[in-house]
């Protein structure tokens, strides 16, 4: 799977570790920032995974800050970006199975290296249910 990943200066180096592990599972990550700890504005690395999900370049994406929150919500201003910060795995599967999520969320000063990288998992091993659920996400999508 090709998915796209970002993350602010909190976030940085969870970033890297959660995009190492993407890689060992077998999938194409591909890297949009930033590159240090030295503080940067988290909405432009949202953004730059929501173009890349939209245009079609990735299937997913991964986005890391302090708390997951803003990346969160800049990531969902934009049309056929379903983002979902969350903290546990019943939600990072639910956010796939029921919502089509193609954006996770995480925050580093909330969750550690083992959980993040079992709460990527769950997201990127679980489908979409569609069904009923298709037409939810119908909803959320309609302006």
């Amino acid at each position: 799977m090709k998915i796209v990943i970002a993350a602010d200066h909190a976030g940085f180096e969870l970033k890297n570790a959660l995009a190492e592990h993407m890689r060992s599972l077998g999938h194409e990550v591909e890297d949009l920032g930033t590159d240090s700890s030295q503080s940067v504005d988290y909405p432009d690395f949202a953004r730059a995974v929501g173009e890349r999900l939209t245009s079609g370049q990735a299937e997913r994406g991964v986005l890391v800050c302090g708390t997951g929150l803003g990346m969160a919500m800049t990531a969902n201003k934009m049309a056929g970006v379903r983002a979902a910060s969350v903290s546990d795995t019943f939600s990072a599967k639910m956010c796939r199975a029921h919502n089509d999520a193609n954006v996770l969320a995480l925050g580093s000063r909330v969750v550690g290296l083992g959980l993040a990288k079992e709460l990527v998992e769950a997201y990127l091993e679980t489908d979409f249910d569609g069904e009923r659920h298709a037409r939810r996400v119908g909803l959320i999508e309609a302006p």
